[in-house]
């Protein structure tokens, strides 16, 4: 008799008594859920089709005009890396949080004013402060004291420059050149110009970090090593000042001699 009374007592108190009305607690949730998309369906043409394209929309305009900006490469003048036609990719935050370019990297920048109306891409040679020269003994780029082997990024057959050039980057600008040094109008066709040639950073719009099309040339954009040994430009500095000091104790002691 206990057993069958408390099978009894659960199975009622598993059924919901006369006063309880599920479906009507759960009817305005499922309604609130899809209400706002619903009422605004309503009134555009096309419905929800409609809805999704445009926030789709808004989305990629959000995207391309604060983290990522799709640019065609207009020319020659970074082959052999990006031909004409290739789609890249811009990562705009690449520099936008305390950091700067560096040495090595593909920028696209707004060239108004500077190198001519529209945008351009072109790879960091020097940055801030940095000792640029062309050429050096065998021909290569010299920054801050230290030679450059360009070979893996240079188009086949080019020389690092066939104009000889010696600068001091300004603060706040960089020095870029084009890989393809044969077919690039860059930081040396400008060095006479105002602002000597140099692109200043507020003018850059970002980092080109991908090829994204075509897709059989779609390949992420990587730094090279090239620079990894150039010094900063004020170990430059410092070993020029401590080789004139030590040229002026030689010739010191000489006079005392």
């Amino acid at each position: 008799m206990d057993t069958e009374a408390q099978h009894t007592e659960r199975d009622r108190s598993s059924r919901p008594s006369d006063s309880e009305h599920p479906s009507d607690a759960e009817g305005p949730e499922g309604r609130s859920r899809s209400a706002f998309p619903g009422r605004i369906s309503h009134w555009v043409p096309g419905g929800r089709i409609t809805v999704t394209l445009l926030v789709l929309m808004l989305f990629l305009l959000l995207l391309s005009t604060f983290v990522l900006q799709p640019f065609q490469i207009p020319s020659g003048s970074m082959e052999r890396g990006l031909r004409i036609g290739d789609r890249v990719l811009v990562n705009k935050l690449a520099y936008r949080f305390d950091g700067r370019p560096r040495r090595g990297d593909i920028v696209v920048f707004d060239g108004t004013g500077l190198f001519g109306d529209g945008d351009y891409i072109k790879r960091v040679v020097g940055v801030g402060g940095d000792h640029v020269v062309c050429c050096d003994k065998e021909g290569r780029v010299r920054v801050n004291g230290q030679s450059v082997d360009e070979s893996a990024f240079l188009h086949p057959g080019d020389r690092p420059s066939t104009v000889p050039f010696d600068v001091v980057v300004p603060d706040g600008t960089l020095f870029v050149l084009g890989d393809h040094r044969a077919d690039s109008s860059d930081s040396r066709d400008h060095l006479g110009s105002p602002g000597g040639g140099m692109v200043p950073l507020d003018a850059v719009i970002g980092r080109a970090d991908w090829i994204v099309w075509p897709v059989g040339h779609a390949t992420r954009i990587d730094r090279p090593d090239a620079y990894a040994r150039v010094p900063e430009a004020e170990a430059e500095a410092d070993a020029g000042a401590a080789s004139d000091a030590g040229t002026g104790a030689a010739r010191a002691g000489d006079a005392d001699g």
